[in-house]
């Protein structure tokens, strides 16, 4: 068995959207590395189940509803979690809604959902998480934007910078016994519908002129998970996006 696999063997993970897309990702890499997986979902149960099927040929895998809208639902997941696979030692929130609109459009109620999926519940879900009183360790899923001021994307745009200073914050708070980091996703997947030449017409914005893939993100997880003296920390995985001010003109 390698090293990677041994690092996270007897361990269980938490990972919040994990039915599809990067989270799916990020599910299948744990179970590669020995740890049983909890895929969460919220109307994605076809692709849940059938993800969860897979992972049992490597280690226990289980399927868990939630609407992380519902603060509610967000705060008792974590709680639903272990009763159905007991103690969490790891926990990937990567759950998100990807909302549009520029600034002079943004309504109360579209800063209020974006708010609640992409910051709230994740410290919701982080709190529960560290309350359980032993070692563990949270990474959670930002987006490379939000360096950036994304007038398409306003809500969106402004929830995930708050989960950026909620890592930091949750990182203090929880030290010593739980380590909080995150990883930053630049042009990896296009947007549910968009066609993927749609990145290509922005690899121009990176310093590695490409479109990255999902296992660039899934290794900069494994990375923090397996990584016993990194805290506090958020890794861009954009191609050196977050250095644009330093691209050549």
């Amino acid at each position: 068995m390698s090293k990677e696999a041994r690092d996270l063997s007897g361990k269980t993970a938490l990972v919040t959207g994990a039915a599809k897309r990067l989270g799916r990702s990020i599910a299948s890499a744990l179970a590669d590395r020995g740890a049983g997986v909890i895929v969460h979902y919220n109307t994605s149960a076809d692709e849940a189940r059938e993800l969860a099927a897979r992972l049992e040929n490597k280690a226990a895998a289980y399927t868990l509803q939630a609407d992380l809208r519902d603060e509610s639902q967000a705060r008792n997941l974590l709680d639903r979690a272990v009763k159905l696979a007991g103690p969490i030692d790891v926990l990937v929130n990567n759950a998100a809604v990807y909302g549009t609109g520029r600034l002079l459009d943004l309504t109360a109620g579209d800063l209020a959902e974006n708010v609640q999926v992409n910051a709230f519940a994740p410290l919701q879900i982080a709190r529960c998480f560290a309350d359980q009183g032993r070692a563990g360790a949270i990474v959670n899923l930002l987006d490379a934007a939000v360096l950036d001021c994304d007038r398409s994307h306003a809500a969106y745009n402004l929830s995930k910078q708050m989960l950026l200073s909620l890592t930091r914050m949750m990182a203090v708070e929880f030290a010593p016994a739980v380590r909080v980091n995150a990883v930053a996703p630049g042009l990896i997947l296009p947007a549910d519908g968009e066609d993927p030449s749609s990145l290509e017409r922005l690899v121009h914005t990176n310093l590695l002129g490409r479109v990255g893939n999902v296992e660039d993100v899934t290794d900069a997880v494994m990375f923090l998970l397996e990584s016993s003296f990194v805290t506090g920390q958020v890794i861009f995985v954009d191609g050196g996006r977050h250095l644009k001010g330093y691209m050549p003109r």
